[in-house]
């Protein structure tokens, strides 16, 4: 019985409420048309009763028509009203059968078909209404018409077919009517379930989703700007963009949204919303052109908005990182040229000096063993200096590859020949070996010469017996290549095993008592991998402990044309050709002691200036062949004094050479920048400093190119 009073049966009664006055004015029509074959007083009760049932109807379905709550019994009164409404009906259709005449017979056939035919229309959408409306009264007529009294103008056959018929054919129509409206309920069931999906989905989203008009007028925001901005949608709906917006980002908002409408696809915007609050919110919108889907025409723009206040957040937390890291590398920068430049001023005098004293042969024994010993340390500093410095140019990506033709064997050899006394003063052998097939290749040769310098150099530290031997091995590569493999073996205290693959990482030796016995820095071979693998070659080691180690490494080169063969060297070519007046300047009083001692023996005449200052004056009113310039002087900087210098018409080609502890790319760099010709790094080497000067003096020299060299 529940089942039977579903929302179709309250969507009929809302209905029949709705259709109280059309219903009326047939039956006053029905009792009219009744005076013409029955009495009048009949006529008038059927009407009177008629009508009161209508009214009590209209009371009846007011409740469903206003949706208001309706009980149970509201729907049994509602179901009585429908009964004596349609009894009153058949009694009149019976009224009519009664008269048993022609024209009564006709009025209660059509009085009862149409009976049958609104229970078809209206009765059918509740099984309900159907039954009462349609299938009692059909079965009534029915009976009536085979039970009921007769007259002779009337035979039976065709009514009841007619009848039968009108019946069938309203019983089918209910059907189709009563599966239409299954279907319909379950489509309208999936409607209302997926509305409720998306409802749900919108009224949950964290982001919030809206539509908006062509005039910035909101038609719909989602529940969720409560929680992103404190506002409820009806709210939210009733401001314009300036009133959430923060006035320096809503000129980007406004630009954005208007291209959107130009141009239609998507855009993302990243802007600052104010809260209800005053409390300034960073979102990112994402925004779409929604277009009429038969004209194309532009319609509304959706956007999807969402709060980023904790990305922006870690974004300011990286850059602050990066900024951090950057003043990190900056400070680390400063400190490094510092360090090697203070490191390097007093070691040019220390080297300079110990340098000519263990060759001077006005020393007794034990002052000249001194003198090496000095020199010998010095150098092992400055080995410690440039290996720091090497390994931090690699490390910041400044080292730069400069290929040219080399002879690989030949660079090894005169690698050899650098230590090769050094070997001989232990009692240990050092042997060049060249395997498969020679040749010239293009490579970096003076950073493979390095990499070949460190490892003989290490070798020899760890051999106190046997000897070194340098295998120098060419074969065909990949693609045209030629493979490059170098192996010096030692036959020292090796390595053990389990210590092998850190024995290239940076500050790492064998193990501590290494460093302790031997020294060194733990850098040389993180130098070595590090060149090597920016080459794109590889290295490695074999070794065992008591039985000595093998070091190598592999590269593939391309052939060097024998045409890109630089010319040999000329022998005299660092003696002077012709007597040569040189402007020295330098603050540091050693330093300038050191040149002068170094440039003794040569016919250089030498003019000091112990400031910038003094330098731009002293080359305005003399003519020199040659400035050798300091970087860092008080009064005024070597590179402040170069451009003043190269201002001057007179001066503007005299060679300037910068002599300076500043030897990181960068100083190098800036020295060229400021007009300086080359670059000599301290310490000075008696045979750099005197080449440098018979390069630059000789006729034609500022034709030579721009030097760099570092000691």
């Amino acid at each position: 019985m529940i089942r039977l009073f579903d929302h179709r049966f309250d969507e009929f009664a809302a209905d029949s409420h709705e259709n109280l006055a059309p219903r009326a004015a047939v039956a006053v029509g029905a009792g009219l048309v009744a005076l013409l074959v029955m009495p009048w007083r009949l006529c008038a009760v059927w009407t009177v009763t008629t009508l009161s049932i209508e009214l009590w109807g209209w009371f009846a379905g007011r409740p469903q028509y206003l949706r208001q709550p309706v009980s149970f019994g509201d729907k049994l009164g509602f179901t009585a009203y429908l009964a004596c409404l349609i009894a009153a009906w058949f009694c009149l259709a019976f009224a009519f059968w009664r008269t048993e005449t022609l024209d009564g017979a006709l009025c209660a056939m059509i009085i009862w078909i149409s009976i049958v035919g609104f229970a078809q229309t209206f009765g059918s959408r509740t099984p309900l209404g159907f039954a009462i409306c349609g299938v009692l009264p059909a079965l009534g007529v029915l009976a009536v018409v085979v039970a009921g009294p007769g007259f002779e103008a009337l035979r039976k056959g065709p009514v009841l077919g007619i009848m039968a018929l009108a019946a069938a054919f309203a019983i089918a129509g209910a059907r189709q009517t009563f599966a239409a409206g299954r279907r319909h309920e379950a489509t309208q069931k999936a409607l209302t379930e997926s509305e409720a999906d998306y409802r749900m989905l919108a009224d949950n989203l964290t982001d919030v989703i809206g539509r908006i008009g062509l005039d910035s007028k909101w038609h719909y925001v989602s529940p969720s700007i409560q929680a992103q901005l404190g506002y409820t949608p009806a709210e939210f709906m009733r401001l314009i963009l300036g009133d959430f917006i923060h006035s320096e980002d809503l000129p980007l908002v406004r630009g954005a949204f208007a291209e959107l409408v130009s141009n239609g696809g998507t855009a993302t915007v990243q802007y600052r919303h104010l809260h209800k609050s005053g409390q300034v919110v960073w979102v990112e919108t994402s925004m779409s052109l929604l277009r009429d889907p038969e004209t194309a025409a532009p319609l509304d723009v959706i956007c999807v908005c969402r709060e980023i206040g904790a990305r922006k957040a870690l974004e300011r937390q990286l850059v602050d990182a990066r900024e951090r890291a950057e003043a990190g590398a900056a400070a680390k920068a400063d400190f490094l040229a510092n360090m090697t430049h203070e490191l390097r001023t007093p070691l040019n005098a220390i080297v300079g000096f110990s340098d000519i004293l263990k060759d001077s042969h006005d020393l007794v024994e034990r002052d000249a063993r001194h003198a090496r010993l000095i020199s010998e340390a010095s150098a092992t500093l400055l080995v410690v200096v440039n290996d720091v410095l090497d390994f931090s140019k690699l490390e910041s990506g400044a080292l730069e590859l400069d290929p040219q033709p080399f002879d690989p064997l030949a660079m090894a050899r005169s690698v050899a020949m650098l230590v090769e006394d050094q070997a001989a003063a232990r009692g240990l052998t050092l042997e060049v070996i060249g395997q498969g097939e020679g040749g010239r290749l293009h490579g970096d040769g003076a950073r493979l010469r390095q990499v070949v310098l460190n490892l003989i150099s290490n070798a020899l530290k760890f051999t106190s017996h046997g000897g070194v031997t340098v295998t120098v091995a060419q074969s065909a590569g990949d693609g045209g290549q030629r493979r490059l493999r170098v192996a010096v073996r030692d036959t020292g205290i090796g390595i053990a095993e389990g210590q092998l693959d850190a024995i290239f990482e940076r500050f790492n030796q064998a193990d501590v008592s290494v460093s302790r016995r031997f020294g060194g820095t733990g850098l040389g071979l993180a130098i070595c991998r590090r060149i090597v693998g920016l080459m794109g070659g590889r290295i490695g080691v074999e070794s065992q402990p008591g039985q000595g180690s093998t070091f190598w490494f592999e590269l593939e080169l391309p052939d060097a044309p024998e045409a890109a063969a630089p010319a040999p060297a000329d022998a005299g070519a660092a003696e002077l050709e012709r007597p040569v007046r040189l402007l020295l300047v330098e603050d540091v009083d050693v330093n300038r002691e050191l040149v002068r001692v170094m440039l003794a023996p040569f016919a250089v005449e030498i003019d000091a200036a112990v400031n910038g200052a003094e330098a731009v004056e002293a080359v305005a009113h003399a003519d020199y062949d040659l400035v050798l310039m300091d970087v860092q002087m008080p009064v005024m900087d070597g590179l402040t004094a170069t451009r003043q210098i190269r201002a001057q018409p007179c001066a503007r080609h005299v060679p300037i050479i910068a002599m300076t502890a500043n030897v990181l790319p960068e100083q190098v760099a800036r020295c060229l920048e400021a007009g300086m010709d080359g670059h000599l790094g301290k310490p000075i080497k008696p045979a750099a400093l005197l080449e440098t000067i018979a390069r630059w003096s000789a006729a034609g020299g500022e034709a030579q190119g721009r030097q760099t060299d570092v000691a």
